[in-house]
């Protein structure tokens, strides 16, 4: 059984910093691409940033490059997205997800993750 918790949301300040992770359990996880999406209120579920295997690839939305970093410990199962210089627009629910695909590589699209986390809450305030 594959779980994804999240954790390290919370409320920020604009231009503040929060750190998310996501601990993968189930599988394994050095062969496992992993996501970041978020959903803000009355929103769709949008892609935030992706990581391959190795750590290798990285991809951003265009809100979120230069601002946004994924990070990945495979020794720890664990994936990481420090956030910097917060914006109002940054809150939403904020959802890792695993990506089983056989190639080393990331995706930017809801439909290539198999599996979800339950999400963690971010408040920016202004």
């Amino acid at each position: 059984q594959v779980q994804l918790v999240e954790s390290g949301g919370g409320l920020a300040q604009a231009g503040g910093s929060l750190r998310l992770s996501c601990v993968a359990s189930g599988r394994t996880f050095s062969r496992t691409a992993m996501g970041w999406f978020r959903q803000g209120p009355g929103k769709e579920r949008e892609f935030v940033a992706a990581i391959s295997w190795s750590g290798g690839r990285t991809y951003y939305s265009d809100a979120v490059e230069d601002r946004f970093t994924i990070s990945r410990d495979n020794t720890k199962n664990t994936v990481y997205l420090q956030m910097n210089s917060l914006k109002p627009e940054d809150s939403a629910v904020y959802y890792c997800a695993a990506d089983y695909g056989p190639v080393d590589t990331a995706c930017m699209r809801y439909g290539c993750y198999d599996y979800w986390g339950q999400g963690t809450q971010v408040t920016v305030s202004s």
